[in-house]
This record gives structure tokens, sequence and C-alpha cells, in this order.
């Protein structure tokens, strides 16, 4: 417990150290809000909730790994992240793919955290059901961000290039969604026995 402890107090002044020093110089003010605001909402929540409802273990460290992914779009905007750039140069892609490392992270972390609130809560009975339901929410989760960013759109004009990171791709939004549909089910493929088995470990199983 005192391990796990350590552990997650870790995590939050890592990701809330990064938080800071991004904001000192990011590429736009306003994108670096609207990207880093979901991570600054996830670490009020859980810290509001780590005594109440403690996650595991695995699922702190998928946030935080989410969190930082943000953290870094904001600082630099998802068209511009340097470790995309090399990503672009190793795979040959016509644009810096960091975009789509958020994305697929938005599917991969949600389906995971809608997972231990479905299977603690007896909602739903059926390992095959829970993961069809969890893939579900992600997707609901990527398509409401979707239109967050449609409504950026309307409102900023062109002033929300950055925010949306389309760099041109008129396919930007269904593609968006295809990565979160693969994290969401792979997450459900890969992960789902490490899951249960810390399920059973967590102190408030």
């Amino acid at each position: 417990m005192e391990n796990r402890n350590l552990l997650t107090a870790g995590l939050a002044i890592l990701v809330g150290g990064a938080l800071l020093i991004s904001g000192i110089a990011p590429f736009d003010r306003l994108t670096w809000v609207m990207e880093v605001a979901p991570a600054v909402i996830a670490l009020v929540l859980l810290a509001a909730t780590r005594k109440t409802y403690p996650l595991t273990t695995l699922l702190y460290i998928l946030i935080a790994v989410h969190a930082l992914v943000l953290i870094a779009g904001g600082t630099w905007s998802y068209a511009r992240v340097p470790l995309g750039f090399w990503l672009q140069d190793l795979l040959g892609t016509a644009r810096n793919p960091y975009d789509k490392i958020g994305h697929l992270l938005q599917g991969f972390v949600p389906a995971l955290v809608a997972r231990e609130i479905l299977l603690r809560g007896t909602y739903v009975r059926g390992r095959r059901m829970c993961a069809f339901l969890c893939i579900c929410i992600a997707m609901a989760i990527s398509a409401s961000y979707e239109l967050i960013e449609w409504g950026a759109a309307l409102w900023l004009g062109q002033g929300a290039d950055e925010f949306l990171g389309t760099q041109g791709d008129p396919w930007d939004t269904q593609s968006d969604m295809l990565m979160a549909l693969i994290g969401s089910s792979a997450a459900m493929l890969l992960l789902a026995g490490w899951h249960d088995r810390q399920l059973a470990k967590s102190p408030a199983a």
C-alpha cells in the first residue's frame, strides 16, 4: 500500500510539474488552455476521489501517460510536437502524426476507466458485454470531443487551426475516431486480464 501511495504521488508530481513547465511559454496560449483542460480536470477529480474511490495502479499510470500526451500537445500544438516530426520521418507520413497518438489514447484510456467503473459497480454481467460497452463509451467520448472541436472551429474560425490539428486533412475527424476505436479495442484485448488481477488486489475491491 505504501509503494502504491508513493507511485501515485510521484505520478501526480510528474504530471503537475509538466503542466506548470508547459504553461511558461506555450506555442499558443489559448490552444494550450484548451488542450490541457482535460488533464487538469482529471487531476482535480483524481485528487478528490483518491480516498473514496481509489483506482487501480494500472489505471493511474495510464491516465498519467495520457495527461502527458495532452500536455505536450498543448505546449507545442499537435502539429508541431517534436516526437511527431521524428515519427513522420520514421514512417514517411505526409503529416505530423502526433495527433493520432492522442486520439489512440483517447480510446485506450477511457475504455479502461469505463471498465473499472462498470466492473466495480457490477453494472454489467459478462466480460464480452463489458468490453462492448467500454468500446461504445470510448467512442461516445471521441465523438463528443470531435463536436467540441467543431464548436471551437465555429467560434474561433481560422484561430482554431492549432487546436484542431487537422494539417489540411479533410478526413481528420473520421481518422481521429478510427484511432479511438483501435485504441479502445486494443485496451480490451491486451489489458483485460491484467486489469482483472489489479481489480482483485484493489483496496476498494
